[in-house]
């Protein structure tokens, strides 16, 4: 019989669309003969007795307007469970019966999976973790029990010769990309290799309920899939994992990270997801889109002109320009997405490694609203050596501006990350502390410059400071406040804002931030 895998994917509902690594990995196995089930958290109602909807979360805070699931489109997500989802799991298990369990995580929901293997850690089944919490942390993930190996870095090949080693019985402590706890305690360290992205199959959409392929964008709901393009950022931002990615395979394999698949590859999977899949939208899910070498993206524009489908992208300020706006325009962007994150241009480069002017921020989104796509900014409060007062330098470039919508989060030190070291060295964070940022609008560095509370108060307001009159700001600074009288004023001018911004033809952009940088670890 051949040999089982059960990938566990632990997620809140609307947190992020399907995870594309697990979709890629099952259809490398399967491709292998090996059989392949998904135990996904998504659509459980409740989870550990509380209720997170990050698509409900966003609205809340007026970065994302409500959405209603259309007909027939509701019927499919009929699938929320009101169970147990550790009994689930449970159950799940001992009917697959999988000779192994494969665990990919954000780091902000890897306790939650750590949670659901204890819940089976008496059937004795071979553990793998892997995604990028798992790369940077392997040592962390590898204390914990429940887990026996880590895969740190790319895991196509890796896991495809894993399975290969336990369905004929050999051993597997020496596999690229794997760390293995052995049968005496000690951790095998096996070298860091990339894989060739061409070589790949195309993602396995069976695993999945089919109400997850609809996801809100602009106010409407689509069948939307994601495409990848790259892997890798050239960009140093400090809050981002890429920058530690690119050295992590530039020290082990001494080659960039940064890569992209050959243009037939990505003309087949386009396709694939046109003609078989039925796609309403595609979702270009690189860090940073425009990270085309010369002539690339002439030639990616000319090859999606058959395609033809609504697509939305994420890219920085200083990579577009009116010419390149246009194109992405003439062949189907239908909506891009811009990493600002603060608004202050000395704190931006020496904090944060970011190096492009103000003037170059506002002259990049007037070319963008010139051209006619509608655009979103995100933006990050909360970082270290940040005040209250410096914050508002990112509110106040906001109001210079015309975006289709903004968003401001709390800043979160993933590990990874280079700012994360930071905090660690302020003292804000031990090292192996596991963080997360599901709590909406809250941070988890409570810091003497500038406390959580006010963070929190700052990003639930964030909107309001950027598109009411500044004469209103008093009246907005009472509403910060975590108080009965707060919440009632807030509540009064978050109707008042969505009365005045959120008409008809005002939609707000819910998936601005589902691949920002800070949310992929």
């Amino acid at each position: 019989m051949a040999l089982k895998v059960m990938f566990i994917y632990p997620n809140h509902k609307g947190m992020n669309m399907l995870p594309p690594g697990i979709a890629l990995l099952s259809a490398c196995l399967k491709m292998e003969g090996f059989n392949v089930e998904l135990f996904d958290t998504t659509y459980y109602d409740t989870i550990d007795g509380s209720a997170v909807d990050s698509d409900k979360s966003k609205s809340d805070r007026l970065m994302a307007r409500s959405y209603t699931m259309p007909s027939p489109v509701a019927q499919l997500t009929t699938t929320l469970k009101c169970s147990d989802v550790y009994e689930d799991f449970l159950k799940a298990v001992t009917t697959f019966e999988p000779d192994l369990l494969a665990l990919s995580a954000t780091e902000d929901m890897f306790l939650l999976g750590m949670r659901l293997l204890t819940k089976v850690q008496h059937l004795k089944i071979l553990t793998i973790a892997g995604g990028v919490f798992p790369t940077f942390a392997p040592e962390v993930v590898l204390s914990y029990p429940e887990i026996s190996i880590v895969c740190k870095g790319e895991g196509e090949d890796a896991l495809i010769e894993l399975c290969r080693r336990l369905e004929t019985g050999k051993e597997y402590d020496d596999i690229n990309n794997l760390w293995v706890r052995k049968r005496d305690g000690s951790i095998r360290k096996n070298p860091t290799k990339m894989t060739d992205m061409d070589k790949n199959p195309l993602i396995d959409m069976t695993i999945f309920e089919e109400a997850r392929f609809y996801r809100p964008m602009g106010g409407k709901v689509y069948r939307m899939f994601p495409v990848e393009t790259h892997r890798g950022c050239p960009y140093p931002c400090t809050f981002c994992n890429s920058p530690t990615q690119m050295e992590l395979y530039r020290a082990e394999e001494g080659k960039s990270y940064l890569r992209r698949k050959s243009f037939d590859n990505m003309k087949r999977e386009l396709l694939f997801y046109k003609n078989e899949m039925k796609a309403e939208y595609l979702y270009f899910w690189a860090d940073t889109f425009f990270s085309w070498k010369q002539g690339e993206f002439e030639e990616f524009a000319e090859l999606y002109k058959e395609i033809g489908l609504p697509f939305w992208c994420q890219t920085r300020v200083e990579t577009v320009n009116k010419r390149r706006l246009q194109v992405l325009r003439d062949i189907g962007c239908a909506r891009i997405s811009f990493g600002l994150e603060h608004g202050n241009d000395e704190f931006r480069k020496k904090h944060i490694r970011r190096h492009m002017s103000n003037d170059v921020v506002i002259r990049s989104f007037e070319l963008t609203k010139e051209v006619g796509i509608p655009f979103s900014v995100n933006n990050i409060i909360g970082f270290p050596h940040e005040t209250y007062e410096l914050a508002f330098d990112t509110v106040r470039l906001n109001r210079q501006f015309d975006a289709d919508d903004r968003n401001a989060y709390p800043y979160t030190p993933f590990t990874g990350t280079p700012m994360r070291d930071d905090c660690e060295k302020l003292g804000f964070l031990k090292k192996g502390d596991i963080v997360n940022s599901l709590v909406a609008g809250s941070s988890i560095l409570d810091m003497p410059q500038f406390p959580a509370k006010q963070v929190q108060g700052l990003i639930k307001t964030f909107n309001m400071y950027v598109k009411f009159p500044e004469s209103r700001w008093p009246e907005i600074k009472r509403a910060e406040e975590d108080s009965s009288t707060g919440e009632k004023l807030y509540s009064e001018l978050k109707k008042e804002f969505m009365e005045t911004f959120w008409n008809e033809d005002n939609t707000s952009f819910e998936e601005s931030s589902a691949n920002h940088p800070m949310n992929t670890t």
